[in-house]
């Protein structure tokens, strides 16, 4: 709440036994759609199964809310609120209020958590209600269609440049962008402190206060003060972006539109804007010189790769100029402002300093002060704040390119291509390579091509990463591009497999003209959506690929029918394009090894571990080389050790048996050994 006061959820003093799961079912499960509600959802996963895991989720998710004064170590603090399962507690920049939320019953066995009802509602610091904003129901009805949200009050949260003032957005189309209307969306506004004198008194609620519309989905709004704030608003099928300026404190006064363009398109990016520390810690934007300009900072996108750039913006010509930008063979961005903090004082151009981090393709990020001073900021200074090792020094010569590259249809391709250190392609020769990538939708194909890295980046190696094969002798194409484009009012998914199968023969060809790749010994894989895209290469594409490797996929699109990944349309609209797109219906066409990785406690949307079981089967059922490995209590992403590390060994040896330099464990099991070593199953 302030400097000295928290306010915290713990147990509440009564709290009893959890609940006894009955040992004899009390009855059946029964869902009922009687009334022909339409309801679509997405498969989630880690829902509510019964009666008794509600009272499970309502035991274990109560709490109570207690003040405490930290300066009293020997205060165990004062109870402001009663037990209830509390999802927020927000206290107001000037901590006299709190935004507070919470959910109740009923719960649904269809839908997660956060589509349960939940009540919100502005107290103040004593615990007393001061306005009650929304008691929301039961959403089990959002459509599934990007841009669609819950009806009702959402994103409600305290303005960042008032003391106590509350803004939130409600849509006017029912939550269903489908629905032609306009305005789509309202942005609301609330004064705390005229709710509570009107809640002294005994008047009636204050009403919210309109303070601007969108006809796009609104995204929310960046604050400044009374003059000045930045609304956002865009649409997912034509990728449209609106950020207009406006005058919160003058509603007469018209928004006007600051920026309209594609946000698909990163070379016409003009960044974001820099925010500033206030006295009250809250965040806005960062006036310069107390002139309507702000800083903006932004990837600088281009051909020849990204190069971060700062910029000085006029808020009413829209013309920059340009305070700096990185430079080869560095890759710099700017972060947080650092001379904010004389209270509210104007952020100045003289005298303004930023935090900046540099790195390189050889050398890990460094931080630095960076200080700009004279009245044009035409002087730039320096201070190195970090200097960390280089986390890998056995890799530091691995060899970096970005390459560029065509597919058939004249879209441009990019991906990172490593090679191990030292290697060298006339004297060592081809070297077996992995593919290692994940596709992703575009509205045009100028987007798609688009160069959206940098040749200078430092190349940061994870517990997964396929660039720890380089320590194996392999060559490693890093996020080559599987751009999948659809023009105008075309859906991307009906020629998903053709424009897939297009990138990857791009890529391989690419790699085997440059004379570093085997084309016998080429390998894909990726992880979630990556593994079903491997899983399709494999399927459609055999020619180019010894083996591939797909962690965490699904395989069988008619078990996510309510849409998946950027698809908007049901398996009953599309039943074509979910089944051409499925591996799982291709399972008698595989003839190349594909390994399968998954967690067995998977709770990824779409990516139940029973993906992967039933795709295993239907392979083994065919006669295709296939081996599953299910790792216990791992989710969508591995994190115990015995988990990366086995994970690590699986795929090497595959990759070694059927797409390396043949390298593989004796004690590596596979049933096309098992009658030497023993059985292919193991514990």
């Amino acid at each position: 709440m302030d400097d000295n006061t928290l306010v915290a959820a713990v147990l509440p003093q009564d709290l009893d036994q959890p609940p006894t799961k009955p040992q004899v079912p009390p009855g059946p499960k029964i869902q009922d759609n009687s009334s022909g509600k339409k309801s679509q959802n997405r498969t989630w996963t880690d829902l509510l199964k019964d009666e008794h895991d509600g009272d499970m989720f309502e035991y274990y998710g109560t709490a109570e809310l207690v003040m405490v004064d930290v300066r009293d170590q020997d205060s165990e603090g004062t109870i402001i609120a009663p037990p209830r399962m509390y999802t927020e507690m927000d206290g107001s920049p000037d901590g006299q209020f709190m935004l507070v939320s919470w959910l109740t019953r009923p719960f649904s066995l269809a839908v997660p958590a956060g589509r349960f009802p939940v009540t919100v509602q502005v107290w103040d610091r004593r615990g007393s209600l001061v306005h009650h904003i929304a008691s929301l129901p039961l959403a089990e009805d959002i459509p599934i269609a990007f841009n669609s949200c819950r009806t009702g009050p959402r994103a409600v949260s305290w303005r960042d440049d008032k003391p106590a003032e509350l803004s939130w957005i409600e849509a006017q189309d029912g939550g269903d962008p489908e629905v032609s209307v306009s305005p789509r969306d309202v942005v609301y506004t609330l004064d705390a402190a005229a709710a509570a004198a009107a809640s002294s008194n005994g008047s009636s609620q204050v009403a919210p206060q309109v303070l601007a519309t969108t006809d796009l989905r609104c995204g929310g709004v960046s604050w400044c003060d009374g003059d000045l704030a930045l609304l956002y608003e865009s649409w997912w099928k034509t990728r449209r972006s609106i950020v207009y300026t406006f005058a919160p404190g003058k509603p007469q006064q018209e928004k006007q539109v600051l920026f309209d363009r594609s946000y698909e398109d990163v070379y016409s990016d003009p960044g974001s804007p820099l925010s500033r520390r206030t006295s009250n810690g809250s965040y806005i934007l960062a006036k310069i010189d107390g002139q309507r300009q702000l800083l903006m900072v932004g990837q600088g996108a281009s051909p020849e790769g990204n190069r971060p750039f700062l910029d000085l913006l006029n808020l009413d010509t829209k013309e920059t100029r340009r305070l700096w930008q990185s430079s080869p063979p560095y890759l710099e961005g700017v972060g947080s402002i650092m001379s904010d903090n004389n209270d509210d004082a104007p952020i100045t151009l003289d005298g303004l300093k930023l935090l900046l981090s540099r790195e390189s393709a050889h050398e890990p990020p460094q931080t630095y002060m960076v200080s700009f001073n004279g009245p044009e900021a035409e002087n730039v200074t320096e201070q190195k704040l970090t200097n960390f090792p280089h986390p890998y020094p056995q890799l530091k010569d691995m060899q970096k390119e970005v390459l560029r590259y065509k597919r058939t249809d004249g879209v441009d391709l990019t991906g990172t291509l490593y090679l191990p250190p030292g290697y060298n392609a006339q004297h060592d020769g081809p070297l077996p390579t992995i593919l290692w990538a994940y596709p992703r939708e575009y509205k045009s194909k100028e987007a798609a091509g688009q160069m959206r890295r940098s040749p200078h980046q430092f190349s940061g190696i994870g517990s997964l990463s396929p660039t720890l094969w380089l320590a194996r002798g392999y060559a490693v194409l890093d996020g080559p591009t599987f751009p999948i484009v659809a023009e105008g009012d075309e859906e991307p998914n009906d020629t998903y497999v053709e424009q897939l199968t297009a990138s990857a023969e791009a890529a391989v060809k690419e790699l085997v003209a440059k004379g570093v790749t085997d084309p016998a010994r080429v390998s894909v894989g990726g992880h979630s959506y990556g593994a079903f895209m491997a899983a399709n290469l494999l399927a459609h594409c055999p020619q180019l690929f010894a083996a591939a490797i797909a962690r965490s996929g699904a395989y069988n699109r008619t078990l996510t029918p309510f849409g998946f990944q950027s698809e908007e349309r049901t398996l009953w609209q599309a039943p074509e394009t979910y089944s051409k797109m499925s591996p799982f219906m291709m399972a008698d066409r595989f003839s190349k090894p594909l390994l399968l990785i998954h967690g067995e406690e998977d709770n990824n949307t779409g990516t139940f571990p029973l993906q992967s079981e039933r795709f295993f089967q239907a392979l083994k059922g065919h006669g295709a080389p296939a081996r599953l490995v299910l790792l216990p209590h791992e989710g969508h992403g591995y994190r115990a050790r015995e988990s990366v590390l086995h994970t690590l060994y699986e795929q090497d040896q595959w990759l070694e048996k059927y797409a390396g330099h043949g390298r593989t464990d004796p004690d590596y099991i596979t049933n096309d050994n098992a009658d030497e070593q023993g059985s292919s199953t193991s514990e």
